[in-house]
């Protein structure tokens, strides 16, 4: 209902440009996996990795990514990052909407209206506290970027979506605010399956779906095994990948989100061939928790026995996208007794276990009767950027906006879909009482 109270430095920290590099990193990465060492045998024969691996057609990609974190009350408060998410990142139209909502209640609450100069005290309030916004129209022009880059002004864009979505309208507002800055380019909605049975390559390469060429596919849907319940999905995906389509994400981009990835550049070492400067290192490395391989070596063995010992203290991560999947708890103990044995093991993480502060706030949530209780909660932030490029230039490369999601501190995962947590705005504060 109300804004939640976060710390500037911190926020300040994750804005900084050097965070940029995350996006250049990916990029880079998404060139080839060789650097990984051990892990990139398992990625280069993962199913979606075999449909790069010759098949490229399209040059240039669009990556719309969402980089979340958590402040983590057992390190000062400092800000830690919990995922990098490079397919289907969500809430960047509902986030923007929220932003503007917040600034409402801020003002009314607590400017004394009558005794200023209300203009003016406005600005200065809203300016210094809420951060602005501007997620959904950055994610939107860096579509209509790729869209111009394609150079073909009768192609479409194509948002790749659910059979049945529950976050349409976060979708929506994307497709709303295109037309608003860009009337000349024209949105359409498709499933997988729809294309499918739909789709072909024209004979330059160009996708076609029934009549139209599409020139950018921005996947909002694809990245869990769910979503492809039949030959005919995982087909169309393969079309898309073969084709001069500029893809948002590109398999390579999508690979080089998963968690197997993520763990790898927590490695001692693994900064250091994306930045130079001992500064620029210090600030990444910052941001860091703990992740742990779970393969086959001395590390391996190391990082299970310490979960074991410790199972609170650790969240065990699947290849997977989506929410949900996570383990937690006594149940890290038992998942790794199950499989410590087993190959399987190799397909999941380990990560340190942050520790959000908890804040008092109030979730209103649809159908509730009455006034919704005080509750604990604690807050995720996510931070947007856009980059376009390719394997030796980078065209567009920055931070556009923020979501912050809210949740009961009861929650382990998740929150706004399964109704324990909702979208929220971060309200800027200087320090921590009593820190």
């Amino acid at each position: 209902m109300l804004e939640t109270t976060c710390l500037k430095k911190g926020v300040a920290v994750v804005c900084d440009p050097y965070c940029c590099w995350k996006q250049v990193e990916i990029n880079t990465i998404a060139s080839g996996f060789g650097w990984l060492g051990p892990s990139s045998s398992a990625i280069q024969r993962a199913s979606a990795g075999a449909i790069y691996w010759g098949l490229r057609q399209q040059t240039f990609q669009l990556g719309l990514f969402r980089s979340d974190y958590f402040a983590d009350s057992a390190a000062n408060f400092g800000i830690k990052q919990v995922e990098f998410n490079t397919i289907a990142s969500s809430f960047g139209g509902i986030a923007t909407n929220i932003s503007q909502y917040n600034s409402y209640p801020v003002v009314y609450t607590v400017l004394d209206w009558p005794a200023i100069d209300w203009e003016i005290g406005t600005q200065i309030l809203v300016c210094s506290t809420l951060p602005t916004n501007g997620a959904l129209q950055g994610l939107c022009e860096a579509l209509a970027e790729a869209w111009t880059l394609y150079a073909d002004p009768r192609a479409v864009v194509m948002i790749v979506v659910e059979n049945v979505s529950y976050n349409i309208c976060d979708q929506r507002f994307h497709e709303f605010e295109i037309r608003e800055l860009h009337p000349e380019i024209r949105v359409i909605r498709k499933t997988l399956t729809e294309i499918g049975e739909q789709g072909k390559l024209g004979p330059m390469k160009e996708l076609i779906i029934k009549d139209d060429v599409v020139s950018v596919v921005y996947f909002r849907s694809g990245y869990e095994p769910g979503q492809y319940p039949s030959q005919l999905e995982w087909e169309a995906r393969l079309l898309v990948e073969r084709s001069r389509a500029i893809k948002s994400p590109s398999i390579q981009y999508h690979l080089a989100g998963t968690k197997k990835v993520q763990q790898a550049l927590a490695r001692p070492g693994a900064v250091e061939k994306f930045l130079t400067e001992l500064h620029q290192v210090e600030v990444v490395r910052e941001i860091f928790t703990g992740l742990y391989s779970l393969d086959f070596d001395k590390f391996g063995e190391e990082a299970i026995q310490l979960a074991l010992a410790n199972p609170d203290k650790f969240v065990l991560k699947p290849q997977r996208e989506g929410g949900g999947n996570n383990v937690y708890g006594e149940k890290v103990r038992e998942e790794l007794l199950a499989m410590k044995d087993s190959k399987e093991r190799t397909a999941w993480i380990l990560m340190e276990r942050i520790s959000p502060p908890i804040q008092t706030c109030y979730i209103v949530r649809p159908g509730q009767d009455g006034l919704p209780p005080l509750s604990d909660l604690v807050s995720e932030l996510g931070i947007f950027g856009v980059i376009i490029g390719d394997k030796d230039n980078i065209i567009v490369n920055k931070q556009v906006g923020h979501m912050l999601r809210t949740k009961l501190s009861s929650a382990d995962e998740g929150g706004v879909a399964a109704g324990a947590g909702a979208l929220d705005s971060p309200y800027l504060i200087d320090a921590v009482v009593g820190c």
